[in-house]
């Protein structure tokens, strides 16, 4: 199973990267949606973690441009929310079709076990 990790912080890129890998999960990371958008054409991922606010093309555009393109792709959206907080920008990202939202920070364990839910890939 491919996830592709999408975040402009790098902290939190190498973090979740390192977590699915020690999950079991083969991993690919980008540091905006539209780096993202390329890798998902030539290796599409089966399940993508996206921050919200981020340079080039933010989380909100990559979620519906994500659903439209590839069917059945699940879809964490993450977000610290910037300068209004997370509760603005995350009820947007489940109206356009995230499957499951975080706040940062968040308790790395439960994107984990949300991952392998989301995936149908036993505990």
């Amino acid at each position: 199973m491919r996830i592709l990790i999408i975040d402009d912080d790098e902290q939190i890129r190498v973090l979740l990267q390192q977590m699915m890998e020690w999950a079991g999960f083969e991993v690919e990371v980008a540091e905006n949606g539209k780096v993202a958008m390329n890798i998902q054409k030539q290796n599409p991922a089966d399940l993508v973690i996206t921050d919200l606010i981020m340079p080039e093309q933010e989380g909100l555009e990559t979620i519906s441009r994500l659903k439209k393109d590839y069917e059945g792709i699940k879809i964490i959206a993450i977000s610290g929310g910037g300068r209004i907080g997370p509760e603005a920008y995350l009820p947007a990202a489940q109206e356009l079709g995230a499957d499951r939202v975080f706040s940062k920070p968040f308790d790395i364990q439960s994107v984990v076990d949300t991952v392998k839910e989301l995936l149908n890939v036993p505990s």
